[in-house]
């Protein structure tokens, strides 16, 4: 293909970007159009949704604080503890019923976070008051204060006071709080007996407000029936700056709005502002709610800086597409590449599927069949490995057999000498045995713990027939490690040393111990006798052999030949983590130990399991 405007890869390439262009374009006019309709509709929607649950909260928020205050009036020890405490002249008593009074009221303040203070004051100007800091300071001309005269003028109901910069009793306390109170009343005549106020950590109030804002610049008021500022988001609108004055701050003209009734929501978009407005069931409040036009239709700008952000998105998306369709003839050719690069990190079980031109799909046919062929190839030389590790393994097992048959017949050829015939009937039926068990290698190089004893107890025979009572064999293997799996012929030349090196030339009775015991994930299976041991020089040299095939030198080497055999067997069936450990000391003996695997019940690959 040419790369001139004929070519195939450049006319689709037009042909695509030119169609996707002009519909984008449709979209983005007819998008633009219905969003900017729809902006201002959901945001009325949102604010009287808004303003609706914020009433809501406040509703929840009142009901709880009214629950308070209710719960204190109707509880008769705390009414009855305020009269008795004004008429008790004892004092020891009086400083009780004090301290009653404000158990009650501690129990209220922790029944809620929120709360700040606790202040009850009854008609004889006696206060209790119960708050976390500064107890105790109390402003002594609170009689003369407003709130003070609205609590005295209420007949009993909930007398919402609004919030106020710090506490109204406590000079010390300048956090901002809210304050609600009420009358409380004797229960049997209905006589008024005081005042209950609490104050109350304004958050709750200032965050619900914080809903009802739609953007940066929205204003929210809660305000009473006298148009009076209770709460607000802007700070400089709070009841408690300016000396309250509503000119002061910039305040809308709240008598000239209208109020909602019924629970009902306003919403007024007649004016450069969108207002919204709702009222409170539980207090005489109307949440009011204020975002300038200028916000609304920044979102409007905003929502058209976005499309086009996206309309540059889709153009640049609408390239690469056109570029991607027009080069689909060679993403065949990829797929080959990318499946050649996996067949250089050594995956040869891929294969590619594709459908397009003959001559690629001959070449992909070609690389399917080539890298078949090459892993059938490296599954046969791994098998081959096998078999050639299987046969080195026969190999070392068949070096065992020649040298104890050799020690065997000299022991047959002086005990017939002597025509001990009962002692050599013994001898031939142990080592008939053993013949048929080493001569039967069909599984190859292993076997069990136990039937390893059991040629160890026909080998025995022979020996102790031959040495007269000079060997005495102890085992101490549990029946749970019998059937551990080991190399065949493992335990014979081990024993075999023990006796011709060890015990023969003690000149006294000998014992040769066989012990089996578990060390952690391992398998310990000892082989001890009292001989005479073995030096130091004799014993490193000993311990090499089993690493190297051919031992050393004298008698380490003559000795090394059978214990290397097992140790290397053993480290091909299991790995190089297991095999024999040795220990021996001139004139206290040796103890060669064969470390195996333990493994769990049916985990082994042999099929055998041996953990008790």
């Amino acid at each position: 293909m040419t790369r001139g405007m004929h070519s195939i890869h450049n006319r689709v390439f037009l042909l695509f970007l030119s169609c996707m262009l002009a519909l984008l374009l449709l979209v983005s006019f007819l998008y633009d159009r219905y969003t900017t309709a729809i902006i201002h509709t959901k945001i009325s929607e949102m604010a009287e949704k808004n303003i609706a649950q914020t009433v809501g909260l406040f509703d929840l928020l009142l009901e709880g604080y009214d629950s308070v205050t209710k719960s204190l009036n109707s509880n008769y020890e705390l009414l009855r503890l305020l009269q008795e405490r004004d008429r008790e002249a004892d004092p020891a008593l009086s400083v009780i019923n004090e301290r009653t009074i404000t158990n009650i009221l501690g129990a209220v303040y922790y029944s809620r976070d929120d709360i700040v203070a606790i202040h009850v004051i009854t008609n004889d100007r006696r206060m209790y008051s119960y708050e976390k800091r500064f107890a105790g300071v109390i402003d002594m001309d609170y009689a003369s204060s407003e709130w003070y005269k609205k609590l005295s003028r209420s007949t009993g109901e909930m007398i919402w006071l609004g919030l106020f910069q710090g506490s109204v009793m406590n000079s010390l306390q300048q956090e901002p709080v809210f304050v609600f109170g009420r009358q409380l009343y004797d229960l049997t005549d209905q006589r008024p007996i005081g005042l209950i106020f609490i104050e109350t950590n304004p958050a709750p109030i200032l965050s619900a407000l914080s809903n009802v804002t739609i953007s940066p610049n929205s204003r929210v008021f809660i305000m009473d029936d006298n148009n009076r500022v209770i709460a607000s988001t802007d700070e400089e609108a709070m009841p408690y700056k300016n000396g309250n004055e509503a000119a002061a701050v910039n305040l809308p003209a709240f008598s000239g709005l209208p109020r909602p009734e019924g629970g009902r929501t306003i919403v007024d978009n007649r004016t450069e502002q969108l207002i919204v407005a709702a009222d409170a069931a539980i207090a005489d409040w109307t949440v009011y709610g204020f975002t300038p036009k200028a916000d609304i239709a920044a979102e409007v700008v905003e929502s058209r800086r976005y499309l086009l952000l996206v309309v540059l998105a889709l153009v640049i998306l609408a390239t690469v597409l056109a570029s991607v369709i027009s080069r689909n003839l060679s993403s065949p050719l990829k797929l080959l590449i990318r499946e050649m690069k996996q067949v250089e990190m050594g995956n040869f079980r891929g294969s590619v599927n594709v459908k397009s031109y003959d001559e690629i799909n001959s070449l992909v046919s070609s690389f399917n069949r080539m890298v078949h062929r090459i892993d059938e190839l490296i599954e046969r030389m791994t098998l081959s490995s096998i078999s050639e590790k299987n046969a080195q393994l026969q190999a070392l097992q068949s070096q065992v057999n020649p040298h104890f048959l050799y020690n065997t017949l000299d022991m047959i050829y002086w005990m017939l000498d002597e025509r001990e015939n009962d002692r050599l009937g013994r001898v031939i039926l142990a080592l008939s045995h053993m013949f048929r068990y080493s001569s039967d290698w069909e599984e190859a190089s292993k076997t069990t713990l136990g039937q390893e004893l059991e040629q160890m107890r026909h080998y025995m025979t022979i020996i102790e027939s031959r040495l007269e009572g000079r060997v005495t064999t102890a085992v101490e293997v549990d029946d749970k490690w019998r059937c551990a799996v080991l190399p065949k012929m493992s335990l014979q030349p081990i024993i075999e040393n023990a006796v011709k090196y060890g015990l023969e030339p003690l000149g006294k009775a000998g014992v040769l111990c066989v012990r089996a015991k578990a060390s952690g994930n391992e398998l310990q299976i000892i082989i001890e006798d009292n001989g005479v041991g073995m030096e130091g020089e004799t014993l490193e040299a000993l311990a090499a052999s089993l690493n190297d095939g051919d031992g050393q030198q004298g008698q380490a080497k003559r000795r090394g030949i059978g214990l290397s055999n097992v140790h290397r067997r053993i480290a091909l069936m299991y790995g190089n983590a297991y095999g024999l450990q040795l220990c021996s000391k001139p004139g206290e003996g040796t103890r060669v130990t064969i470390v195996l695997p333990i493994q769990q019940r049916g985990g082994n690959e042999h099929g055998y399991s041996y953990r008790g």
